[in-house]
């Protein structure tokens, strides 16, 4: 689990075809990869990834097929820059939401304008992850948690304050770009339970 609070921007530092699938190597930046071992998990941009090379700056993965179709990650070039959180841990603070890394779909970037000292963002989500999308709820964006504006049917606003433009991808992004979205968990169980019941 994660909490879309981002902890670094690192870099694609390599990708390396394998088997039909993709090894990365991401160059983590400022990221502390103190007590991370092989096997832990690391969000880069929002999908939770198995770290299982590590040196004190970078760290490969490997990426499935399934992955690389569902998300922003096939498209990636080497010096690409990414969004990197670690796994949360117990006592950890929670200072986003309760983020899963596993992408839901992919949306674009529709506009961006000034409003004030922040930024108001406009994207577009695939229909059929719309209705989980609620004014004043939680999404995650690139791994960034975020809260909803406005909703009007697939298109919904969020607003960025300086510092996550600052200390996220989001400042490399413009109109057209592809991210990767994750909805709020509890959205999918109520669906889930609620069809579930009878009658």
């Amino acid at each position: 689990m994660f909490t879309g609070i981002i902890q670094s921007v690192g870099r694609v530092a390599g990708i390396e075809a394998r088997g039909g699938d993709l090894r990365l190597r991401i160059d983590c930046g400022a990221l502390d990869l103190g007590g991370v071992a092989p096997g832990d998990s690391i969000a880069v941009s929002g999908v939770c990834l198995t770290a299982i090379e590590l040196d004190a700056h970078s760290f490969a993965a490997d990426v499935s097929r399934e992955t690389l179709a569902c998300t922003t990650l096939g498209a990636l070039q080497v010096d690409a820059y990414v969004n990197l959180e670690k796994a949360l841990r117990v006592g950890d603070a929670l200072g986003g939401h309760l983020v899963a890394g596993h992408v839901d779909g992919v949306g674009h970037v529709l506009d961006v304008r000034a409003d004030a000292r922040s930024q108001r963002w406009r994207f577009r989500a695939p229909a059929e992850l719309a209705r989980y999308i609620a004014s004043k709820g939680s999404i995650c964006i690139d791994g960034v948690s975020l809260t909803v504006n406005e909703v009007d049917g697939t298109v919904f606003g969020v607003n960025l304050i300086p510092h996550t433009v600052a200390q996220t991808c989001f400042g490399r992004r413009t109109a057209g770009a592809a991210v990767n979205l994750e909805v709020d968990l509890l959205a999918r169980y109520v669906e889930r339970m609620l069809g579930a019941r009878p009658g």
